[in-house]
């Protein structure tokens, strides 16, 4: 959705009707994760669905969309020409109708995303209730209706705690607002902000790791005690650039559990005060590069500093996953690799060499 958000918002301000497909819940090998979406405006399309296995079925229901409807699609069968997923998957997809009248609140939702501040929009996919009723969640205050002042609450309970962890999915309740019944379906789109990337080291490395992280869309620091090295010049990739020494820099910012730390400083004297710092922060992932050598000397250290085995034990170190990289780039990929393996819950094997679903639940 964030990546159609422009366009569609250009189309809105001017008082111009779409259509806007978004995926709502995906089973099996589904190519697009939820919240994944699709505008269509006369012969102007702009996102995707499904990577091209229901596109085309899809742009025909969302060119002439009147009310909002749940199409889903799964396994062609053997027609060659049937509307399908190769992949074997299936996917359920919301369709309507949008304009500044059918959808008032899309500004105020693309003004809080532009913003950073989090907002979720709370869906009626299914059930009792009437689809496609919408109710906008922000940390604290609500705006519009599901119909019902129970249900509007438990949502806005639900909404905000996947906003927390920055989850999109569908949330049951029963027709009167129930938590405990599935008859209603309500899906909750989360537009968290960007989950931060702090990349600790102004070394070439850095950049690399610096440039994938934004591919991957995280909000990129890179920090450095030297500023004839820490520069934007030298780091074009990365949101901001922080001249400072580490570890007080990251005392001195938010930490949650989408945060990630790569340090790469290679220096004990940066290294060690910053990991000691880093291994009590709430972070999702801790790395830190260099041979085991270096990786026994610095758990010596940081023993030495008063951290427990618990504590250690978050620490992956050497950093990322073993795919015999050299370069920067390279190394770069292994980081990545190993922060899509631990976010999604794969083994880091071969697919080729496995079994059952390719994708992983959320874990």
């Amino acid at each position: 959705m964030r990546d159609v958000l422009p366009e569609i918002m250009r189309w809105w301000r001017s008082g111009l009707r779409f259509g806007l497909a978004t995926v709502v819940g995906t089973w099996s090998s589904a190519p697009r994760p939820p919240g994944a979406a699709m505008a269509v405006r006369g012969d102007e399309v702009v996102g995707s669905v499904s990577g091209g296995c229901v596109e085309g079925a899809v742009f025909e229901l969302a060119a002439e969309i009147d009310e909002p409807v749940l199409q889903r699609y799964g396994v062609s069968d053997d027609d060659a020409f049937a509307v399908g997923l190769t992949c074997g998957g299936i996917i359920d997809i919301l369709v309507e109708p949008i304009s500044i009248e059918t959808f008032p609140e899309l500004g105020d939702i693309a003004a809080s995303v532009e913003a950073h501040e989090p907002v979720a929009v709370a869906t009626i996919v299914s059930g009792p209730g009437q689809v496609g009723a919408r109710r906008i969640i922000w940390s604290e205050r609500a705006s519009g209706s599901l119909g019902l002042e129970r249900l509007d609450e438990a949502v806005d309970d639900d909404a905000r705690g996947m906003l927390a962890q920055g989850l999109t999915g569908i949330r049951h309740y029963g027709g009167q607002g129930e938590r405990r019944l599935d008859d209603l379906a309500v899906f909750v789109h989360s537009f968290a902000p960007p989950p931060r990337m702090l990349v600790f080291g102004a070394i070439d490395f850095a950049a690399a790791v610096a440039r994938v992280g934004k591919f991957l869309g995280y909000h990129v620091t890179v920090c450095d005690a030297r500023p004839i090295f820490a520069t934007a010049k030298r780091f074009p990739d990365a949101d901001e650039v922080v001249v400072k020494w580490p570890h007080d820099y990251l005392a001195s910012v938010p930490v949650d559990e989408r945060t990630v730390i790569c340090v790469l400083t290679h220096d004990p004297k940066f290294d060690v005060p910053l990991l000691e710092v880093a291994l009590r922060t709430d972070a999702g992932y801790v790395g830190a590069m260099g041979s085991r050598r270096t990786h026994e000397d610095r758990l010596d250290r940081l023993r030495e500093a008063g951290l427990t085995d618990p504590e250690l034990a978050r620490l992956r170190s050497p950093i990322g996953l073993d795919l015999g990289a050299r370069t920067p780039e390279e190394t770069a990929v292994s980081i990545a690799a190993e922060l899509i393996q631990l976010r999604w819950g794969g083994s880091g094997r071969p697919l080729s060499s496995t079994e059952g679903r390719i994708h992983h639940e959320v874990s």
